[in-house]
């Protein structure tokens, strides 16, 4: 029965979250339409990366992935006290994040009076400052979104994204063909409509939650052990699930900071000596859109699998069925390569094409384009390790042990940031990229031999064997692609009309006759 319901959960959240995830993509072509690559996107994408980082340490991360194993177990005892936990942790969430709000402001006010002497450093303090409330709101949204998880409720907490994409589709729109904003005054305009967007995503979560009659009340259970147990593994976990999304992070902070621009010229000088700056300004906006096409897989299918299969994997554990634990993790990383791999084959094969057609209009030019497509092939070489760090993290956190995740993603995220200073200055933002994927798979090989040896090396067991058939079936489906690109001649249109259909069903026609089992379980609606 948790099978079914696994599978079912899936279904519901993959349906809401590829309806995100394609308003998404429709919200990046926008911003490319609109502001392209150049510095007022620049100063968008790091402006919007302080509170969404927290949503994604919060939403995809440490609260929820504390409060579920926690919150799933209490509630087993009496389901009114571990409604009350689970408000003391949204409680002390808003209140933390509140007061780092407002340290927030304090900075971004110091950094403008004493060191801001350029107009885009400007730019991207104001910005900032407008979007760092929405942290709180956000974050707010993901402590919800976790106890309706817990409830094995996954539509509200799915299409919350939904409605952040709708207000900035519409502010961009809006901003610039109604008010005729220019670049630097349409952000500011999309960023007053981020913080509305946040509102109506709290007011969303809390319907659904009355229905399962938990009580939305501030609570400060601070002192139960419930809640200690809780804050003892969100802290390693602030770096566990996120160690990806805090590498991109660094990504585009480097880039940033080794970026050249007419303003700050072409050199930079270091210990006396002036060095040519590896990048050029818009390095960090094709960081952004290339990010934004890697995690369209990595989000509708690999964090909605994680999702889904967390409160699974937290009720066998809280039952004491070590063997359906082992069989749940098993099949979760079956699903993940399963999934990742054949995107990872047509993210590369289709790249420049797909670039092209998403984004080559308005202010994103041909060589945008090109250094994109780059950056999108380095980091779609990490999606499988993306996929099983979003399991194997939860996995431990199932059995409540955080302590590797976090040890391993610091290791991930030392690397990263390493790999990234070197490779910049060989293979400019792709080589960003790559430390980004190379960081991923150490945490991967981590996080596997270690979770292995602590629930009895079983793990693995069976497991190659799909793993095997999965590289035929993406072997396959990889000629397929190849094949038939060579037929849409130049147009980026008919090329990824042919090849990713014909692509796609050479996969899952591949995978049917080598008997996958990764195939069976997410197309079948019930047990035989």
């Amino acid at each position: 029965m948790e099978m079914i319901n696994l599978v079912k959960g899936f279904k519901q959240t993959v349906i809401l979250t590829m309806f995100s995830r394609v308003l998404g993509m429709v919200r990046e072509m926008v911003f490319a339409n609109f502001l392209g690559a150049g510095g007022a996107m620049d100063g968008w994408v790091i402006a919007f990366m302080i509170p969404n980082l927290s949503r994604r340490i919060f939403g995809e991360g440490a609260a929820t992935s504390s409060l579920i194993p926690i919150y799933t177990a209490e509630q087993q005892k009496d389901k009114k006290y571990a409604d009350k936990i689970a408000m003391t942790l949204a409680t002390v969430v808003t209140v933390i994040l509140t007061a780092a709000t407002l340290l927030g402001f304090i900075i971004v006010w110091l950094w403008h009076q004493f060191f801001t002497d350029l107009a885009g450093t400007e730019l991207k303090l104001r910005l900032t400052a407008i979007m760092l409330p929405y942290m709180i709101l956000i974050c707010t949204v993901a402590v919800l979104s976790g106890i309706l998880n817990a409830n094995r409720h996954f539509a509200a907490p799915a299409a919350a994204p939904i409605v952040l994409n709708i207000f900035i589709i519409s502010a961009l729109w809006a901003g610039s063909r109604a008010l005729h904003l220019v670049p630097n005054k349409l952000v500011f305009f999309v960023g007053w409509t981020v913080l509305l967007a946040g509102v109506v995503q709290v007011f969303m979560q809390i319907v659904p939650l009355k229905i399962y009659g938990v009580s939305l009340k501030p609570a400060w259970e601070i002192r139960s052990d419930a809640f200690k147990r809780m804050l003892l593994l969100m802290g390693p976990m602030v770096l566990g699930v996120t160690a990806t999304q805090i590498n991109t992070l660094a990504d585009n902070f480097i880039a940033a900071g080794f970026s050249g621009s007419a303003e700050k010229g072409e050199t930079f000088m270091f210990f006396g000596r002036q060095i040519a700056y590896p990048l050029w300004e818009g390095a960090v906006s094709r960081l952004y859109y290339a990010q934004r096409l890697y995690q369209l897989p990595l989000g509708v299918l690999g964090i909605s699998l994680a999702t889904v299969i967390f409160p699974v994997m937290s009720r066998f554990q809280a039952a004491g069925d070590r063997d359906g634990l082992v069989k749940t993790i098993r099949r979760g990383i079956e699903a993940a390569i399963f999934i990742a791999l054949p995107a990872t084959a047509g993210l590369v094969i289709i790249r420049n094409p797909l670039v092209e057609l998403l984004y080559e209009r308005g202010k994103f030019s041909s060589e945008d384009t090109t250094a994109t497509a780059a950056v999108l092939a380095f980091y779609s070489l990490g999606l499988c390790g993306y996929f099983m760090q979003q399991i194997l993290t939860r996995a431990f956190y199932s059995v409540q042990h955080s302590s590797t995740p976090a040890k391993s993603a610091a290791t991930a995220v030392v690397i990263n940031t390493v790999l990234n200073l070197a490779f910049i200055w060989v293979m400019g933002t792709a080589g960003l990229a790559l430390a980004t994927a190379i960081s991923a798979y150490v945490q991967v090989c981590i996080l596997g031999f270690s979770l292995n040896n602590r629930l009895g090396k079983g793990l693995f067991i069976g497991l190659w064997n799909g793993v095997f058939k999965t590289i035929i079936s993406a072997a396959v489906m990889t000629i397929v692609c190849l094949a038939v690109m060579k037929l849409g001649g130049d147009s980026a249109k008919f090329k990824i009309l042919l090849a990713v259909p014909a692509g796609g069903a050479a996969y899952v026609i591949s995978a049917w006759f080598l008997k996958i089992e990764s195939l069976k379980q997410l197309l079948k609606f019930k047990e035989k």
